[in-house]
């Protein structure tokens, strides 16, 4: 094992090189070294600090190279002249459980100042006077805003319109009913059906208001055979159910039109009319 670190100490690489060649201040600068490994070992770098005059704007990359490993640091330098970076230490894995790590190392770039050459200790100018002294004084200010809202008060004036009387509706039209002659001619009994027994329940409901139309045919019946007498009550009943198996078709070949004459006959009846 001793000969084997000896061996690796050894096989460490190169040392740092930079590029571009020449940058300046601000400049993205990759900072790379090569590792040399045996074959299976792997290589973790650690995170560069910053410091005052430079730091890292990425996270170190590690890229595979034919004799190990390239390890790779993206810094940028905010002084010009010699910057010196710190780089922590390498560690080197090996597929069995070894490990073994580099010392930390150094490296310094030459970085050039991106002001002319002729400047050689910039001093910070004063500040220019105001270029328009008399926006201190408030009278335009405050003559222009009077005058922007007579403006949009005479806008807001002129725009403005009166109601508009909008003329009364037409009462809407109301067609009569189409006859039961023309339903049945149609093949549309169960119409027929359907509109005498909602006819004759409305009268219903009018005369005896607890049996009202939200009611189903059986439940109104209910209602209406404790407000009609036996004999009438049994008519209706009857009636009403012939009209609901045919508006429902669960009879067929009834004798529509005689039931919806009947259903108007109730419903004279009802209202108490001759």
């Amino acid at each position: 094992m001793i000969a084997l670190l000896g061996l690796l100490g050894a096989l460490q690489g190169g040392q740092w090189s930079s590029w571009p060649a020449h940058p300046t201040v601000g400049d993205t600068v990759w900072v790379e070294r090569l590792v040399i490994t045996p074959a299976g070992w792997r290589v973790r770098p650690g995170r560069l600090d910053a410091s005052e005059h430079a730091e890292a704007l990425t996270d170190p990359m590690v890229l595979r190279h034919e004799d190990g490993w390239l390890v790779r640091y993206g810094v940028v330098a905010w002084k010009a002249g010699s910057v010196r970076l710190t780089f922590p230490p390498l560690w080197r894995l090996g597929p069995g459980g070894e490990a073994d790590s580099l010392a930390a190392s150094t490296a310094t770039l030459e970085v050039r100042s991106v002001l002319p050459d002729g400047i050689a200790a910039p001093a910070p100018r004063p500040a220019l006077a105001p270029l328009w002294p008399q926006v201190q004084r408030p009278v335009p200010p405050m003559l222009a805003g009077g005058v922007a809202i007579l403006v949009l008060i005479a806008a807001v004036a002129v725009r403005r319109r009166a109601p508009r009387v909008l003329p009364e509706p037409a009462p809407p039209l109301t067609d009569s009913p189409v006859d039961d002659q023309r339903w049945l001619r149609a093949g549309e009994p169960r119409a027929v059906a359907a509109r005498a027994a909602a006819d004759l329940r409305g009268a219903l409901a009018r005369a005896v208001p607890e049996a009202n139309p939200a009611l189903s045919t059986f439940e109104a019946l209910a209602v209406a055979s404790r407000a009609l007498p036996d004999a009438p009550y049994r008519e209706l009943a009857a009636l009403l159910t012939a009209l609901d198996q045919v508006a429902f078709a669960a009879v067929h070949g009834a004798a529509v039109p005689q039931l919806a004459e009947q259903a108007r006959t109730w419903e004279r009846r009802l209202a108490g009319a001759p």
